[in-house]
């Protein structure tokens, strides 16, 4: 395959996409309706229509950026090799190569769309919503500034906008690994308020919504957002000796993309229909269309992995067949995600509004009451929680994975790190989507058993499983100049930012301190009252139990940790102050968040009383994880000191007892030395 001809398909690749999405978001609104005018402050056909164009406009742009930086950081080569100087490693010095150079333009270009597709976005939603009203005396009426920053959904599009334009400054100016991995964290954080906005926001089961589209954002820049720049790239990869390494990093980035865009759907689909009878709706048509388009783009995507990638490795000359598949797979992206413009544009057959006479829980929580807790539903009562599910199954895959992988290769790694890395993730399932979970925001006492949990339970075991030690010996270094999952995950360990994290003194303040800052400042309303905010919470504690069980009983590299005796003093010192804690919430006669928990109506036991309750679980719940962490130091103790034993008496073997033999002889000679007689 020649370059001109890679040239010529990458070309292609954006105009078909973009085509093909503007046709199909059309055909298909106008299909369900979506581009009907309005009864009532009808903005005009020029926003009705241009409205979802620009959306699609914005949600490529979006992914082609995401993309592109996810390109640089995970998949090509910045400089050639490995082999530099310490100065230049240290500093991200060196010249980066040209593929990785266009791909850095490709994003700054990308970003540069996005910024003003974003604003386009914004202002069109504006006028959609005002309608007439939206223009006064020629101009803007002064409704537009309330919007910006009175209204969630006027807010979060502010918020993109501007992560849009510092994400394209940053793709113009930065050009060291850090520099664009922060850059790519920061693009990411841009999908929160979008995932926060749409039908998920006002989705009767609003987190399962939430987390369940926010995957599918996720799962789409990983997977049509690595496309479109690597069609641009695709003269450049043709005739490079590792186009097969480089297809098969990007195979894996997409294979990524396909179980969450599937995954996330389906769920995504089930809470906006009742039954499969809401498949006949235009609502559930589109849908069903959207599903039969994935599976063939995951049918293209196993053709590239299981046949194509391989011969490109071996010289077979696979690639025309590849860039022909790479072609149509962009046209029937373009028609996907010109669908999914249409189907948030579309009114799902399930109503998304709660019902006009809500319970108080409802109007708190957006739920209705679980029933009183009892032993049964402490394991039947589930409200499911996508993201940390995905956390959860995405880490326990990768774990088995380097867990073969060391078997394969004759190395060893005991089984019992690996039920307790699997036990860990099991833990967190339960604790984020079981009973914890439901009870948590209707009982303080619920609360705390969840944050109890998090923070002391869950992470005991991940710790035993050393899932860094596993990585450096499952996954080999890359030697090309590139950074993979394992460079990137041991430069995060192995920074300034981390080492400051889990210094045993920092974690255990950390590990304590939260405490009474969630507690007592106020912050604890937030995780109550947002969804963004409770995720948040739960990442927190969980981070905050693990860095503070790793600096005790952890074997991990990148954490600093004290002599033995030291850390049983600062385990006591740190239990101590937790007791503390949970008397002080058990004596305490003034409601915390009173404004939830004393207008939650459950009518179990009063508020006060469960908080108390609460008290005596933050006291009591603690016993049993301190005695382990207690019994972990202590054998861990043991074993150092035997095996400083046995050093010792090798050493000793080696020189002949000579440390002990010039000891006597000191002792021989003092004994030798004259009296002195005024003793």
């Amino acid at each position: 395959m020649t370059a001109v001809t890679a040239r010529r398909l990458g070309i292609l690749i954006l105009p078909g996409l973009l085509v093909a999405a503007f046709c199909v978001v059309l055909l298909a609104g106008t299909y369900s309706g979506a581009l009907d005018a309005y009864t009532l402050g009808d903005p005009g056909p020029w926003v009705r229509y241009g409205l979802p164009i620009v959306k699609v406009l914005y949600n490529l742009s979006i992914a082609t950026c995401i993309g592109a930086l996810a390109l640089a950081a995970f998949v090509l080569p910045r400089t050639g090799s490995l082999r530099r100087s310490r100065e230049q490693k240290q500093h991200g010095a060196g010249t980066p190569e040209p593929l990785w150079e266009a791909a850095m333009q490709y994003a700054a270009s990308a970003a540069v769309v996005w910024t003003v597709a974003a604003a386009g976005t914004t202002l069109l939603m504006y006028i959609d919503i005002a309608g007439a009203q939206a223009f006064q005396a020629g101009g803007l009426s002064a409704d537009f500034g309330f919007f910006l920053t009175g209204l969630d959904t006027g807010r979060a599009w502010l918020v993109i906008t501007c992560i849009a334009a510092v994400a394209a400054m940053l793709c113009i100016a930065v050009r060291s690994y850090t520099g664009v991995g922060l850059t790519l964290l920061l693009a990411a954080v841009a999908l929160v308020p979008q995932a926060l906005t749409g039908h998920a926001a006002g989705s009767d089961n609003h987190s399962l919504a939430v987390n369940s589209i926010g995957l599918h954002l996720v799962g789409a820049v990983a997977w049509l957002g690595v496309l479109i720049p690597f069609g641009f790239l695709a003269p450049r990869i043709a005739g490079r000796a590792d186009a097969g390494a480089l297809l098969r990093r990007i195979s894996a980035l997409a294979l990524f993309g396909f179980v969450l865009i599937a995954s996330s759907g389906m769920i995504n689909g089930s809470v906006r229909m009742a039954g499969p009878e809401d498949l006949l709706t235009p609502y559930g048509q589109l849908l069903l269309a959207k599903l039969v388009l994935t599976v063939v783009l995951g049918a293209i995507g196993w053709v590239h992995r299981s046949r194509i990638i391989g011969r490109v490795e071996s010289g077979a000359g696979a690639l025309p067949l590849f860039w022909r598949l790479l072609g149509v797979e962009a046209l029937i992206f373009g028609a996907v995600s010109g669908l999914a413009v249409a189907l948030s544009r579309t009114a799902p057959p399930v109503p998304q509004e709660p019902p006009e006479v809500a319970t108080a829980a409802r109007l708190l929580t957006g739920e209705d009451l679980p029933p009183p807790p009892s032993v049964e539903a402490v394991w039947t009562q589930w409200h499911p929680d996508v993201f940390w599910i995905a956390v959860a199954l995405l880490a326990s895959y990768a774990y088995i994975r380097g867990f073969l992988a060391l078997r394969r290769r004759g190395d060893s790694w005991p089984v019992l790190r690996l039920i307790c890395w699997l036990l860990g993730m099991a833990g967190l399932i339960y604790v984020t989507s079981g009973a914890p979970a439901v009870y948590g925001t209707v009982l303080f006492s619920g609360h705390m058993v969840q944050h109890m949990l998090l923070v002391m339970a869950v992470p005991l075991p991940m710790v035993i499983g050393a899932p860094i030690t596993l990585l450096m010996r499952a996954v080999a270094p890359r030697r090309d100049g590139s950074r993979g999952p394992r460079e990137w995950i041991l430069g995060v360990v192995h920074s300034r930012f981390a080492g400051v994290l889990s210094n045993p003194i920092v974690a255990a303040v950390n590990f304590a301190g939260s405490l009474v800052v969630f507690y007592y400042s106020g912050i604890m309303w937030y995780s109550l009252d947002t969804h963004l905010g409770h995720e948040i919470m739960v990442a927190h504690f969980l981070v905050a139990g693990y860095l503070f069980a790793q600096s005790l009983i952890g074997t991990d590299p990148g954490v600093k940790r004290y002599p033995y005796p030291i850390r049983l003093l600062v385990l006591l010192i740190t239990m101590a102050f937790h007791a503390f804690f949970g008397i002080s919430i058990m004596s305490s006669t003034s409601l915390i968040e009173p404004n939830w928990f004393g207008n939650i109506g459950h009518g179990w036991v009063s508020a006060i009383e469960d908080q108390q309750t609460g008290g005596e679980i933050a006291w009591g719940i603690g016993e049993l994880p301190t005695l382990l962490l207690a019994i972990g130091v202590a054998v861990q103790w043991t074993k150092s000191s035997r095996r400083e034993a046995v050093r010792s008496d090798r050493q000793e073997d080696k020189t002949s007892d000579a440390e002990l033999r010039a000891y006597n002889e000191m002792l021989a000679s003092l004994s030798k030395r004259p009296q002195d007689p005024r003793r």
